[in-house]
């Protein structure tokens, strides 16, 4: 038997994760993007990630008709920006600065760095869509990342 929603959400809060919004583009090339922890590598070659994407959310129904994604890795000064994706309502981008990728996706600014992907697998995962994706535009930058751990915005802390 599976355990339950509140164990599972306790345990897996003990894994700490970068915080990424992954955003998206409409048929008339609106942006649209979450907050999301659930991203991780796949392959080196082909270089391959993986988003899980919440059926529930109000940007889900954009990914499949696009078919392409990009994920902003957050900087730690850049809470505010988590937020406000997490946020349901509301348009998102007003007043925030992003410029078009090389596939069309939002690529936000200030952000420590992103991959650019065309969607190439599509899988179900219960409440969730996993999404992979092949990287076509990357870039990274040396800024510290914001890490979510125990339900709490967290810094790197150099040992």
């Amino acid at each position: 038997m599976p355990i339950d929603k509140d164990l599972f959400r306790t345990v897996l809060s003990n894994f700490a994760a970068g915080v990424t919004i992954v955003t998206t583009i409409d048929r008339e090339r609106n942006p649209h993007g979450l907050t999301a922890t659930a991203f991780t590598s796949v392959s080196l070659e082909p270089p391959l990630v993986l988003v899980c994407v919440d059926k529930n959310a109000e940007t889900y129904p954009q990914f499949a008709p696009a078919g392409v994604f990009a994920v902003n890795f957050l900087a730690l000064d850049q809470r505010d920006l988590s937020q406000r994706f997490a946020k349901h309502g509301g348009d998102k981008f007003s007043g925030l600065a992003w410029r078009p990728g090389v596939l069309d996706t939002p690529i936000l600014d200030g952000t420590i760095g992103y991959v650019e992907c065309r969607i190439r697998y599509a899988y179900e995962g219960g409440d969730h869509t996993i999404y992979v994706g092949e990287i076509e535009s990357a870039a990274a930058n040396e800024r510290p990342p914001l890490l979510h751990f125990r339900h709490a915005y967290r810094q790197v802390v150099d040992l």
